[in-house]
């Protein structure tokens, strides 16, 4: 098979979430496969730190939960920067607590922002990608999607949510030349999770339960990242590829 067809030369890739973590490890991965990133954050000073990582990145600093400024701003964009290619909805939070003492307040900013900025800067996007008639749409899942432990039964519902939100956008889009997929993270050393890896009985509990043995190194999500990128997955639509160490094939 030609290597060639993981090539992003020519392509531009917006990643939110970017400006550390999963995202700013995509967004690299992206560029080291040729495409042109765009970083997505809240924090645009966040943002420049982190693009100073990636040679030539750009910067499109808008809060992805809030759907005007997401159209005005990939409207912008797309008329004064280019079109975009690929789009890694990347952007997320987790809170921690009990479902019976749950907030209220925190269950609607999940929903806000692991769920409806899926919707927001997907449909944003995919209205430039239907009238070119092609397109990438990677969405971040989780095990979550598939799987529940105690204390972040909200966090599951919204991953779970971008599980199906992901197969609607392909089954909605892909006569119009776009491919939606998503990818599910296993348990990754990331900011969001610094608790959980600074905590030896939780890291001991996830050794012995991921048939890995460890914590997934963030680098382990750019393959699966440049394969749905690309036109190697031309004909893979509404898939979630789970990138977990093993973890959901064992119980």
């Amino acid at each position: 098979m030609s290597a060639n067809l993981f090539d992003l030369t020519g392509r531009r890739a917006l990643v939110t979430g970017s400006s550390q973590g999963i995202g700013l490890a995509l967004a690299k991965g992206l560029a080291q496969a040729g495409a042109s990133v765009v970083l997505n954050g809240r924090d645009a000073a966040k943002l420049g730190v982190a693009a100073a990582q990636i040679p030539e990145a750009q910067t499109l600093a808008f809060d992805a939960t809030d759907h005007d400024a997401v159209r005005a701003a990939i409207d912008n964009f797309e008329l004064s920067g280019g079109p975009i290619d690929i789009l890694v909805n990347n952007a997320g939070m987790q809170f921690r607590t009990p479902l019976e003492d749950f907030p209220a307040e925190a269950f609607e900013r999940l929903l806000q922002t692991n769920v409806a900025s899926v919707f927001h800067v997907g449909q944003a996007v995919a209205r430039h990608m239907i009238k070119r008639g092609r397109g990438k749409i990677i969405n971040i899942a989780s095990v979550q999607t598939a799987l529940a432990r105690p204390g972040i039964a909200p966090y599951t519902a919204t991953k779970g949510a971008v599980g199906n939100l992901t197969k609607g956008m392909a089954t909605d889009w892909a006569k119009h030349g776009l491919q939606c997929n998503a990818i599910a993270p296993g348990y990754f050393d990331t900011p969001l999770n610094a608790a959980l890896v600074a905590d030896p009985a939780f890291t001991g509990w996830l050794e012995k339960r991921t048939p890995a043995g460890r914590w997934g190194k963030v680098e382990e999500l750019v393959g699966a990242c440049v394969f749905l990128a690309s036109d190697a997955s031309s004909f893979v639509n509404g898939h979630i590829l789970y990138v977990d160490g093993g973890i959901t094939a064992s119980i």
